[in-house]
């Protein structure tokens, strides 16, 4: 039997025993080693040679990815540990750094229980790191930390063997400090990280060595004789007596939930439907005899098989041939072509999946990232995923050859099913395309894979800045009239209350949610219990309002109102650009009794208008996008990277030296932004390092609102004249 067949047959046998799996991710910062991590990992589980690990990148499997030396895609694995004397599954995906594809991270937190948090000891935590330990806390994702590159330390910092215990300890309280702050009561309820108890580890992924207590306990390995080895530069003695995939697995099937535990915990977090049905009682149960709860996370393209989508089971079994409907879409069930799990880039089909296992299916014709699919009819799907980044730029996008148009249009489609952080406008007149995406690498990926993996030539833009509008005061009532005169609505606006905004950015007020369930939530964040009992939409981080009573005819109306509403937040009125934070109150409706004179075409024209001309009416503003910055420079190119953020309409904020180096923390818009790498490079002769993280989107000064509003109509090919009031309300 082959190697691979034994390890398939091995990982088959235990899909069916939860309390032997362990789903788990590893996250950190951008090189701070993951993939180097997932290499051994593999390679200690026989599946890759050691000789390779570390050197072979099999988790990239895409060729971008090993041109650049980075992470673009999740990528999934299942192998096997041997703990205890007793064999376990572990399901791991192995995530990207880089910020632009953080909506990767938050997917695969989705789809686990537990997170290896990746810190490089000599840089410490950074940006990147906070996020996706807040993106894991907030999924209700176990940490336990990989302290890497400690023989950097040794080595090329110097440092004695008590320094180096200070430094790692130093680790330690920031990443534990960063935990208490994001959730105080998993910090408390044991998630706390302790070096003694095991959920840390150190050591160094490149030489393929780590230690821990527990296993220090175990290989007599100490401390001192991981100084001393480094020291004497002899790895492999390491890399043999306390290998990295042991003491790195051996403390994730110690120390992070199996789905059974995991389950009971993270269903109250993840899904908000009744847990006394027969579909909530399964999920919490991790039972693999329930009907099918399955929330989709990832979607990939195989040129042989098609679509493939892959997400966790949380309940019932997937067999091929099984019916299943994708709430959400038409109800027609979607069949399952193929069931398989996922081995690096290849993709082994098995008989059936249980419960508790990351599933990679075919025949979900139906289905988007995010979608929860089941074998029940109707269910209460699962809460949709929060991605803690926006896109914030756009290129353009044509087709090199007229004849490719209709393939562009089908790839693009494609483009925006396996990347949800990624928002594609197709415009099938001109043949532009509009891609938005999280930055230039982003966007620079995207395209790059449209030419080489899809086969189209396109010609692409230069990237623009995206855009928000919002409103900054109130207006109202104010009166749109249907184009036959015979229906009035009347509305008022005002800015939508910031606490309201983050409980809605976070998916912790939302319409799937049980109405009594929203309403509380909002009145606790001070909101008129009038209004929070009557919302009838919310649409990313706006708000519809109905505060009118028994009016005749309007509950058969409602949903051609909300459709109005919102075309208008699809582009508002000063520059066609998506609308947020603005709530907005129907306060009364004048109908005509004849339903045909009530239909899409006088109702929809109608609200859309008042919509348009209230926000114009309540100061109708630009929102532009920025990022924070962290850049850090030796003690005498401070000033150059300070300059670096200031000359760009940034501001500095903190300062924090340590030894020689100083870190300087500010924020700058992302519009100004555009060969930053480059200018901070020269500007420190290549000395600096810095991150960038998505920080919101801020009012654009008002010196500046005008020329930016001119300059983006003027790429619309809009009138020059920004619209009044009255060009709608005429």
């Amino acid at each position: 039997m082959t190697r691979r067949k034994k390890m398939v047959e091995r990982v088959t046998t235990l899909m069916d025993k939860p309390e032997h799996i362990r789903n788990i991710g590893i996250v950190a910062h951008i090189d701070h080693g993951k993939t180097t991590l997932s290499d051994n990992l593999l390679a200690g589980a026989g599946m890759i040679s050691e000789e390779l690990a570390g050197r072979q990148l099999f988790m990239d499997s895409d060729e971008e990815e090993q041109a650049r030396g980075i992470t673009i895609d999740s990528s999934n694995v299942s192998m096997v540990h041997e703990y205890g004397g007793e064999e376990y599954l572990i399901n791991m995906i192995d995530t990207p750094g880089h910020v632009d594809f953080g909506g990767d991270v938050t997917r695969a937190m989705r789809a686990v229980d537990g997170a290896v948090v990746l810190v490089d000891a000599v840089e410490g935590t950074m940006p990147q790191t906070e996020t996706v330990l807040r993106q894991a806390l907030k999924e209700g994702v176990r940490p336990v930390l990989f302290i890497n590159k400690v023989d950097r330390l040794i080595n090329e910092l110097k440092v004695d063997e008590m320094e180096m215990q200070i430094r790692l300890g130093k680790v330690i309280d920031k990443v534990n400090k960063l935990i208490k702050g994001m959730n105080e009561e998993a910090y408390k309820a044991g998630w706390k990280l302790d070096a003694v108890e095991g959920t840390v580890a150190f050591g160094s992924a490149l030489y393929n060595w780590a230690v821990s207590v527990p296993f220090m306990k175990k290989s007599g390995i100490s401390f001192k004789d991981v100084y001393e080895k480094c020291t004497a530069g002899d790895m492999k003695y390491l890399a043999k007596n306390s290998p990295l995939s042991a003491v790195v697995l051996d403390m994730v099937v110690r120390h992070l939930p199996n789905p059974y535990d995991a389950q009971k915990r993270r269903i109250n977090i993840i899904w908000h439907g009744d847990k006394e049905t027969k579909e909530g009682r399964a999920m919490l149960n991790c039972d693999p005899n329930g009907p099918v709860g399955l929330m989709i996370t990832d979607i990939s393209f195989d040129p042989h098989a098609g679509e493939v989508a892959t997400g966790r089971l949380f309940s019932g079994r997937l067999r091929r041939g099984t019916e299943v409907y994708v709430m959400g879409s038409a109800k027609k069930a979607n069949r399952l072509t193929q069931v398989g799990i996922f081995m690096g880039a290849e993709r082994i089909e098995v008989e059936e999946l249980p419960a508790g296992n990351i599933a990679a299916v075919t025949g979900l014709k139906d289905a988007i990232v995010g979608s929860t699919v089941t074998t029940l009819m109707e269910t209460t799907p699962f809460e949709s995923l929060k991605h803690y980044s926006e896109p914030v730029m756009t290129v353009a996008v044509e087709a090199k050859n007229m004849k490719d148009l209709p393939k562009l249009v089908t790839v693009l489609r494609q483009v925006a099913k396996e990347d949800p952080t990624v928002a594609v406008t197709i415009n099938e007149e001109t043949g532009e395309h509009l891609i938005s995406g999280m930055g230039e690498l982003h966007l620079e990926i995207i395209t790059g894979r449209i030419k080489r993996d899809k086969g189209v030539e396109i010609v692409t833009s230069t990237p623009i800045v995206v855009y928000r509008e919002t409103i900054t005061g109130t207006a109202g009532p104010v009166e749109g009239k249907s184009p036959n005169r015979h229906n009035r609505f009347y509305i008022e606006l005002e800015p939508m209350d910031p606490k309201i905004v983050e409980l809605m950015k976070n998916g912790e007020v939302s319409m799937n949610m049980p109405q009594l369930e929203r309403r509380d939530a909002l009145v606790a964040a001070g909101m008129d219990k009038d209004e929070a009992k009557s919302i009838k939409a919310i649409e990313g981080t706006n708000m519809f309002i109905d505060m009118t009573k028994g009016i005749q005819y309007l509950n058969e109306t409602m949903e051609l109102v909300l459709e109005g509403w919102r075309e208008a937040l699809a582009g508002g009125p000063l520059a066609d650009e998506l609308v947020q934070n603005v709530k907005i109150r129907l306060v009364d409706v004048k109908l005509h009794e004849d339903a045909i004179h009530r239909g899409p075409a006088q109702v929809i024209p109608a609200v859309r208008a008042a919509v348009k001309a209230g926000m114009l009416m309540a100061g109708d503003s630009l929102l532009e996008p920025m990022q924070n910055i962290q850049i850090t420079v030796p003690q005498e190119h401070m000033g150059s990277a300070t300059g670096q953020i200031q000359g760009r309409r940034g501001q500095v904020y903190d300062m924090q030296s340590e030894g020689d180096t100083v870190t300087v923390v500010g924020k700058a818009p992302v519009a100004e932004l555009f060969g930053f790498a480059g200018d901070v490079r020269s500007a420190t002769e290549g000395r600096a390092m810095w991150s960038t993280e998505f920080a919101g989107f801020e009012t654009v000064p008002q010196n500046a609102l005008n020329d930016v509003v001119r300059e983006i109509r003027k790429r619309k090919g809009l009138k020059d004249q920004i619209p009044r009031p009255d060009d709608y309300l005429a």
